[in-house]
């Protein structure tokens, strides 16, 4: 099946957090202002259902429930993508035709794993995204994470995006991300339309002096992440370079210390959700850590401190 065509995004894509009331049931009016302050953050898509949206404790009624909600509530703002990944290839591609049916421009799907040993060959790999593109005419971003537990080599990457072009975006967040972006740029060409990183862009500059054009981060700062992306991409290194020098230490203690906690935490801290829950067996992120992210995220005033207030 021939690549969809369709312009080349490039910038900030953030994944979008599912607020929880203090009982643990979906916070719809709470969902609504997050996308809403994740516009307003100036960001250039959405992720929906990812694992930072933690997708893995909802239910199949909550998942659609929130993925219509989600993409009509931004109504085409800015592009939205929707992770379908499940080990299932039919579950993925149903959930791929739902996304698609709802208005989804783009797919995020992790390669096929199941706990700590079940994974697929290779061939089943590309046959398993195979599918999912038949079911979905829109571009598909392979989510290349250590949490799946696959190895993916370059070669077998350029393979799939040749013999499946829809699957055009990588986000690499693999130790030496750098590196592989770097591999793979060189390797695929043109059939690698979108280089990203991700992990809470805490390789950022390493990631876009490798080729990267696209990050996906959290919302806890994406406006602030935003202008060392274009900084780079315009050439302006330098000033990219010292744009995140000064929102490192942040991302930094997000990615080590809080995890998906950290962006409720500011939110809820920043009047855009009544509360940071999130559900068993995850647990609160202690008062000691909220601090010491508060203090951080104090000095650089990022919008999900304020929004709401």
């Amino acid at each position: 099946m021939p690549a969809p065509v369709s312009p080349r995004w490039t910038g900030v894509f953030p994944i979008a957090p599912t607020p929880f009331s203090p009982s643990g049931d979906l916070d719809l009016e709470g969902q609504r202002r997050v996308l809403d302050c994740m516009i307003d953050q100036g960001v250039d898509g959405i992720c929906i259902l990812a694992n930072y949206s933690e997708q893995f404790v909802l239910s199949d009624a909550e998942r659609d429930l929130l993925l219509d909600l989600c993409l009509s509530h931004v109504a085409g703002r800015v592009p939205g993508i929707v992770t379908c990944s499940h080990f299932s290839t039919s579950i993925a591609a149903d959930r791929a035709r739902k996304a698609h049916a709802a208005g989804a421009r783009m797919l995020m799907v992790m390669p096929p794993y199941h706990g700590a040993l079940l994974r697929a060959e290779e061939n089943a790999m590309v046959e398993h995204f195979a599918r999912i593109a038949e079911a979905a005419a829109i571009p598909i971003m392979l989510q290349d994470a250590p949490l799946s537990g696959v190895t993916l080599t370059v070669p077998f990457l350029v393979r799939l995006a040749r013999e499946v072009p829809q699957v055009s975006y990588f986000k690499i967040e693999v130790p030496a991300a750098a590196a592989k972006l770097r591999a793979l740029i060189a390797a695929g060409g043109d059939a690698i339309a979108g280089p990203f990183d991700g992990e809470e862009s805490i390789t950022l500059m390493a990631d876009l002096d490798a080729g990267a054009t696209g990050t996906m981060p959290s919302a806890l700062l994406p406006d602030l992440i935003k202008p060392v992306v274009e900084h780079h991409l315009a050439g302006r290194r330098a000033e990219a370079a010292a744009s995140y020098a000064r929102i490192l230490p942040l991302i930094n203690y997000e990615n080590r210390q809080c995890g998906l906690r950290a962006t409720k935490t500011v939110m809820r801290e920043g009047g855009v959700i009544a509360s940071d829950m999130v559900r068993h067996p995850l647990a609160p992120l202690p008062e000691a850590q909220q601090a010491g992210l508060l203090e951080l995220a104090r000095e650089l005033n990022p919008l999900a401190l304020r929004w709401g207030r």
